[in-house]
């Protein structure tokens, strides 16, 4: 491994601090209503982050059918076991769909099964990382509206756009929020009347193509314009990179290619993705990282 690659500068997170006090868990939601944008990866990078700064993080996929996040995380699991290597894991919860066969016993059992998860959860942990499902469901409904911070990844094409709104196809403007947003908007207004705070919703250009396009700039200023009229923030995502998808399987992040026993050769591509993973800390502006240096 080159020296270029090991001794790599580190960043601090700079933005205002809130102050001390007591311990207080935040909840972060990746969301949206598609499947393909990267969410999953998302989840378990910044999971790994926040774990490596220090923090004790717990995770819930609450995509019951596919799985994606826990799967990584049994990846995880294997990869520890047949290497004899610790790396760092988050509390992991699971959530059972109800069994009930009418709608309101549905969805009063499953309400009271991600309540007991959520409040073993915040027992424990400085963070609680939620994986949504691509598609609407309660148990997602449920963790958007009990979240502090929502992530929604979209990749730079209007068919992830119009998860968000929709767009004219002639002048390329943007036109009234989706369904999605209008959930997001929803729960921003319920949690601001019950807890008198909101929820920062930040969207996430993710898989970004290293070209330049047409399309690319339309989706830019699309967004730009949208996160205006509707109120979330920006964020840089993650480029468009193999390396992703080869770590799934043996259950690493970007974070653990120095440990012992992987066998994937650090590039700098590398990197420069985690760089990215850098840049999105920064913009989160989570509590409690202000002014914090980043380790990696």
């Amino acid at each position: 491994m080159s020296e270029t690659a090991t001794t790599q500068a580190t960043s601090k997170i700079r933005f205002p601090s809130g102050g001390g006090g007591a311990r207080t868990c935040h909840v972060i939601v990746i969301g949206n209503e598609k499947g393909g944008a990267g969410k999953s990866t998302v989840a378990m990078h910044l999971a790994v982050a926040l774990m490596r700064m220090g923090r004790s993080i717990g995770v819930m996929d609450l995509d019951i059918r596919q799985q994606t996040f826990a799967r990584y995380l049994a990846n995880r699991r294997r990869w520890c076991e047949t290497r004899g290597v610790d790396l760092p894991m988050p509390i992991e919860e699971s959530l059972e769909p109800s069994a009930e066969r009418h709608l309101d016993a549905i969805e009063a059992q499953e309400a009271e099964r991600f309540k007991a998860a959520m409040a073993r959860l915040k027992a424990q942990c400085d963070f609680i990382l939620i994986d949504a499902p691509g598609s609407d469901t309660f148990y997602s409904r449920l963790a958007h509206g009990a979240a502090d911070t929502i992530i929604t990844p979209v990749n730079d094409s209007f068919v992830d756009f119009d998860l968000l709104a929709e767009i004219d196809p002639d002048t390329f403007q943007v036109g009234r929020p989706s369904l999605y947003s209008e959930l997001v908007w929803d729960c921003r207004k319920r949690k601001a009347v019950k807890e008198k705070k909101s929820i920062d919703w930040i969207v996430m250009r993710n898989r970004m193509s290293m070209l330049d396009a047409r399309n690319k700039r339309r989706v830019g200023e699309g967004l730009k314009a949208l996160s205006a009229r509707i109120g979330f923030r920006l964020a840089p995502g993650f480029g468009e990179r193999v390396i992703y998808r080869e770590l799934f399987p043996l259950g690493i992040t970007l974070l653990d290619l120095t440990e012992d026993g992987s066998a994937v050769a650090f590039t700098m591509s590398h990197v420069a993705a985690r760089q990215e993973l850098r840049d999105l800390l920064i913009v989160l502006k989570l509590p409690g990282l202000a002014g914090e240096r980043i380790p990696f």
